[in-house]
């Protein structure tokens, strides 16, 4: 899986990259000063590197924990979100990460009790008032979870924090961590989810939807939390008539009592990260429209947004309580 780990110098030692070498005994090992010097270069080809991506282990210095943008949110006042990797095992053709970043070697970085000090600093600095953490955002948090022992080690800390709760975003069948623990009631495991037709076209690499539904299953049926995801909506010409069956099979195994929250987003992209997507792949019929750009951003003509997001929220509503409902305003 992996044939090549860069290993930053200043944590050569770190314990935790021992225990990911370990996993790896024939990868070759590479030093370097920062990991930039590997992931930042602008002479890259993210869609070669995408078919064999590198594992870079790096130490982060700063900015562990960000407040989310405003409209983010599944209820609390006060929202934050951290990642501990860069870039994803998955090879979604819409995932912005493609336009964000000039690497698509995955970044790991190994010093999760910074970010968990953080945590507590802000969940302590909040008295009594709900804090949400969501990890996802610039990876997948659990697809690789047998490597970084991410949920392993954060979980524990969570645990201790009256006040906190933890989104796991994830498109994964990686849940073997959380169903050997107890379930911690305020750890969400939100699933993204898309129609067959959406997923088998555009959600390269990530695992059938029929398979995202039976990890659900068995984390609902273990106790775990459960978030919905349908984030992007793509649209097609069959849009309303999947997306109402893709609803119909997904309530069908639901545990009204296990669902925390569902949220809705449509597809849309800062402007100059869709110009470089579309230069990696100019084939791809999901960048040929009906989209837009609008005010630095490509998306889906308003009318059309809107139709879509009132559309899926009325199918939406004949399964859940309106209270469970939150749309995604980003």
């Amino acid at each position: 899986m992996i044939d090549t780990i860069y290993i930053e110098e200043s944590i050569a030692n770190h314990p935790r990259v021992d225990e990911i070498c370990a996993r790896f005994p024939n990868a070759r090992k590479i030093g370097c000063q920062r990991y930039g010097e590997v992931f930042n270069p602008r002479a890259q080809n993210f869609r070669l590197q995408k078919l064999k991506p590198a594992l870079i282990l790096a130490e982060k210095y700063q900015r562990f924990v960000l407040e989310a943008p405003g409209g983010y949110g599944i209820g609390a006042q006060k929202n934050y979100y951290f990642s501990h990797m860069l870039n994803c095992l998955y090879d979604c053709r819409y995932c912005f990460l493609q336009g964000m970043y000039q690497s698509a070697h995955f970044v790991l970085f190994v010093n999760y009790e910074d970010y968990q000090q953080e945590i507590l600093r802000i969940s302590q600095s909040a008295g009594n008032e709900m804090t949400h953490f969501f990890s996802g955002y610039d990876c997948d948090s659990l697809a690789l979870e047998p490597v970084t022992g991410f949920a392993e080690s954060f979980l524990p800390v969570f645990e201790t924090l009256p006040n906190a709760w933890l989104e796991l975003r994830t498109k994964s069948t990686q849940v073997r961590t959380l169903l050997e623990r107890r379930p911690h009631p305020r750890c969400v495991v939100a699933f993204s989810l898309s129609p067959d037709s959406v997923a088998k076209a555009i959600e390269d690499k990530a695992p059938s939807l029929d398979r995202r539904l039976i990890a659900l299953s068995k984390l609902q049926t273990a106790g775990w939390p459960i978030g919905l995801r349908f984030d992007p909506l793509i649209y097609y010409r069959d849009f309303k008539s999947d997306y109402r069956q893709f609803f119909e099979r997904v309530f069908s195994i639901i545990e009204l009592n296990q669902l925390h929250s569902v949220s809705l987003g449509v597809f849309r992209l800062p402007e100059h990260y869709f110009k470089k997507m579309h230069k990696l792949y100019p084939e791809e019929k999901l960048f040929s429209g009906p989209l837009i750009s609008a005010e630095g951003k490509v998306s889906y003509p308003a009318d059309l947004e809107l139709d879509m997001i009132d559309y899926c929220r009325d199918e939406l509503l004949k399964f859940i309580p309106e209270e469970k409902y939150f749309p995604c305003q980003i």
